[in-house]
């Protein structure tokens, strides 16, 4: 984990020397949020946190560090020693990992002084942006399996070192029931999965006594790579007498696909495994998969147990990025605070001012109805009618009668630079994921043409974005 509060983009560090030299360092609020959902996709889930409350409690400045900013000869002593004593001070409202999140709504509110929340800008972004984008990959992939068994096989192909370990956290998070990196294994408490490489079988004199030397080996886990020479002709009759003998023993045994077309090759295999009196054993796929192709196969039938997916998953495939960003919301002044917001000519880069809190309405059955972002402290009961507003465009609204609970989405995390809450055990959120994904109503959940999940204003803040507007236009 990176604790060099260098981790940063250079004008984060500019803009603060100029608050630093301007004394511009009042209380503050940022909220960072996303503004579509990837894959073209009805959700996304957020990821993350519990990384970048460590990196925060940790975000300092070492003397190497000072050393070098100083050699860019752009920073004043002043400030360089402003920075020696850098700690992040302030207060983090968040989301739960693992929650399902939607366009335009707080994931995360951070108060602070306008310096250290500017600092960690980068940092924070590229924590959340990447994580949450790895597990919402995997979480359509999941459900695109229909809770089938998820093996993230990514790390050979992911975005480095550090790419890799997030993105085997974020895919258990997202629904992967295990990870082949086995440093994750260790370090996140993820489960540990893997078979073998072609180079094994290549290795040996003939398939049948490499599947014989690796069963003889790991006889309680041992899945074995038929397509190295022949799937149908070779592999299969070869692992099928393998398999006999594990089964003999009580043991359980899988084959594994890596290449050709897998929809016939399955179907193929389970027909021979059966014949051969093997109906236990499980076959797994692997080979460029993702979301789509897992769907097709699934829809087809097609007898596949165990899905190892990688590059499309760690990577995240045609969608390579999460489009977070982090805005001031509000700022201190004369001992209030004061809303803040950006006006665009693209409605949708206009931010919502002022400090607030995410509320999710449910029916009567728990599932979620819409979201509201309204202002912190107001409140909702039981059979009263709220106007749900566009965040864009003012003049569409809807109204709801509360029927469910509602419940606010940001909790605090850290106080005063310190986590007040531990972090659930990682198996927990993936939990969370996967209960919560289930509450959603299938139309927002289908990998193709979702329905769009309803995110609005309350009618307060509806109206307050309406008249900053209005002003700031009239000037």
């Amino acid at each position: 984990m990176i604790t060099s509060a260098l981790f940063t983009d250079l004008y984060e560090l500019t803009m603060a020397q100029g608050y630093f030299h301007y004394d511009m360092n009042a209380r503050v609020v940022f909220d960072m949020f996303f503004r579509r959902q990837p894959f073209g996709g009805g959700f996304s889930i957020f990821a993350g946190l519990d990384d970048l409350l460590t990196t925060l409690k940790n975000f300092r400045f070492s003397g190497e560090d000072l050393a070098y900013l100083e050699s860019l000869k752009t920073f004043r002593p002043d400030f360089l020693r402003y920075l020696e004593g850098f700690r992040f001070s302030g207060d983090v409202y968040a989301m739960e990992e693992g929650t399902p999140i939607f366009p335009q709504e707080p994931l995360l509110r951070i108060h602070g002084s306008l310096i250290e929340t500017q600092i960690i800008e980068s940092m924070l972004l590229n924590l959340i942006n990447f994580q949450s984008l790895i597990a919402t990959k995997t979480a359509r992939i999941y459900l695109a399996s229909r809770g089938g068994t998820i093996m993230e096989f990514g790390m050979r192909r992911a975005q480095g070192s550090d790419g890799a370990m997030s993105a085997s956290r974020a895919a258990y998070i997202g629904g992967a029931a295990s990870t082949s990196n086995t440093l994750a294994g260790r370090v996140y408490g993820i489960p540990v999965s893997g078979t073998m490489a072609h180079s094994w079988i290549m290795a040996f004199d003939s398939e049948e006594e490499a599947f014989e030397r690796y069963a003889s080996l790991y006889p309680n886990a041992t899945a074995m790579l038929i397509d190295t020479y022949n799937t149908i002709r070779s592999g299969v009759p070869h692992a099928i007498k393998i398999g006999k003998k594990l089964q003999a023993l009580g043991k359980p045994v899988a084959v594994r696909l890596d290449s050709g077309d897998m929809q016939y090759l399955s179907g193929e295999v389970r027909k021979a495994l059966d014949a051969a009196g093997l109906p236990e054993m499980k076959i797994a796929v692997s080979n460029e998969l993702d979301e789509e192709i897992i769907e097709h196969l699934v829809a087809a039938k097609s007898p596949i147990d165990l899905w190892g997916v990688g590059t499309r998953l760690v990577t995240g495939g045609k969608d390579s990025s999460f489009t977070g960003v982090y805005k001031l919301a509000a700022r201190e002044k004369n001992g209030a605070f004061q809303p803040t917001m950006k006006v665009s000519d693209n409605p949708e880069k206009s931010t919502n001012p002022g400090i607030k809190q995410v509320y999710r309405f449910h029916d009567g059955k728990g599932s979620p109805l819409a979201d509201l972002i309204a202002f912190e402290g107001e409140q909702f009961t039981s059979g009263e009618k709220i106007i749900f507003h566009h965040p864009f465009m003012d003049y569409r609204h809807f109204s709801l009668e509360i029927s469910g609970k509602v419940t606010p989405l940001l909790e605090k995390k850290m106080e005063n630079g310190e986590i007040i809450q531990p972090p659930p055990p990682l198996a927990d959120i993936r939990r969370h994921t996967l209960s919560r994904l289930e509450n959603l109503d299938p139309t927002y959940t289908r990998i193709l043409n979702p329905h769009v999940y309803k995110v609005s204003l309350s009618e307060e803040l509806g109206k307050l974005k309406v008249s900053m507007i209005e002003e700031m236009l009239s000037k």
